[in-house]
């Protein structure tokens, strides 16, 4: 093992270990809830999708990465390689997408209770499982020619390799295509992230026009108690700040992972990094913001059913 790739690879393996732990912990969390008998929220079935999803691309790309770091080179075969890339690529779409989801579906759970969003409001909660399956369905349809562009260490095929990720290779199929192809996934990228700004805005605008109605009502020396619907939106809102902030900088790093010859090192590492580092922190800020803590109070509240 190279001795430069040790610290790396320390690296590699600390944002793993964080990023399965909070995962398995929010996940964790959500079963302590079902068995407790806790109300779950209309965001909850969305929030689970997204912790599944980063898993996948923590164990996807972190876990390979942190082995390739510590001298591990040829783990994988070449169907091996091709399948770990195609997960990542399928699960960190899902991941943009659910983010989307979860934004979208609290900006309407929030929304002011006018005739015009009633209807809506009463009907997104029973299409978020529908839409959840249909991020998946059409990311695993999407993604399928990612595994064209992958081949493993081992691989003796007669083609130019383009960037080397320690363990395999992306290869090139020509400018035009790979530019076509970068384009596409800029382009999706930015469709997201501009519903999730959008959705961002509009719980801003709610959540201060709120404020200023409850200051007018009680006065400005009473503080109001923040309702569960508002701690939740800044928990989203803080997720999606996050999400929006990493995504733009994952996506100028694999542009130029995609359009450079031969990239160096420093630059494979680093984009690996940025694109490890949303699985890993979005489970933390999703529980720091839960007011739901384990206790007692929801076990009291199913017994309580029980007895009417």
């Amino acid at each position: 093992m190279v001795t430069r790739d040790l610290p790396m690879g320390m690296i590699y393996l600390a944002q793993t270990t964080a990023g399965i732990l909070g995962n398995f912990s929010l996940l964790s969390h959500y079963l302590y809830l079902y068995f407790t008998g806790c109300k779950f929220r209309s965001t909850d079935l969305v929030i689970k999708h997204l912790t599944v999803a980063n898993c996948l691309v923590i164990l996807s790309k972190g876990v390979p990465q942190t082995m390739a770091a510590l001298g591990m080179k040829h783990f994988l075969s070449d169907i091996g390689c091709k399948l770990v890339f195609y997960v990542h690529r399928v699960s960190r779409d899902v991941s943009t997408c659910t983010t989307c989801l979860l934004s979208i579906s609290q900006a309407i759970t929030i929304s002011p209770r006018k005739i015009r969003w009633a209807e809506l409001k009463a009907k997104a909660p029973k299409y978020i499982g529908s839409c959840n399956i249909l991020c998946w369905m059409l990311n695993l349809i999407l993604n399928v020619m990612v595994p064209v562009y992958v081949t493993g260490n081992g691989s003796d095929k007669n083609i130019t390799k383009k960037t080397d990720y320690g363990y395999c290779h992306s290869v090139s199929h020509g400018k035009f295509t790979d530019s076509l192809y970068v384009a596409l996934v800029l382009l999706r990228d930015v469709f997201f992230m501009g519903l999730m700004l959008r959705a961002s805005g509009f719980m801003v605008f709610t959540l201060y026009r709120h404020r200023q109605q409850v200051q007018y009502i009680h006065g400005t020396n009473i503080p109001s108690r923040s309702s569960p619907e508002s701690r939740a939106t800044h928990s989203i809102l803080v997720l999606v700040s996050t999400f929006v902030s990493l995504c733009t900088l994952s996506s100028i790093f694999h542009i130029c992972l995609a359009v450079l010859n031969n990239p160096s090192l420093w630059l494979v590492n680093t984009s690996a990094l940025i694109a490890g580092s949303f699985p890993t922190v979005s489970p933390y800020i999703l529980m720091r913001h839960d007011s739901r803590v384990p206790s007692l109070s929801c076990a009291h509240l199913r017994n309580t059913k029980s007895l009417i």
